[in-house]
């Protein structure tokens, strides 16, 4: 498998995965907005992990949310 198709199979698995992440954010978002747990101008800070026994592979990515 070459460098291109590597890069092709990632970038369509992160496609999907960028999609469905935003999708509950965005809902996990209303949610506490609704319930008063945050507030509008509040900084929080989201993780992403990545994970795959077979690649040994398991890094969480930290973010800052701007709400």
């Amino acid at each position: 498998m070459d460098d291109a198709a590597i890069s092709a199979a990632v970038t369509r698995f992160l496609r999907s995965a960028s999609y469905n992440a935003q999708r509950e954010l965005e809902k996990a978002v209303r949610q506490a907005l609704a319930r008063g747990a945050v507030r509008e101008g509040e900084s929080l800070t989201a993780g992403v992990t990545l994970s795959n026994e077979q690649l040994g592979l398991n890094v969480t990515i930290y973010n800052k949310l701007e709400l």
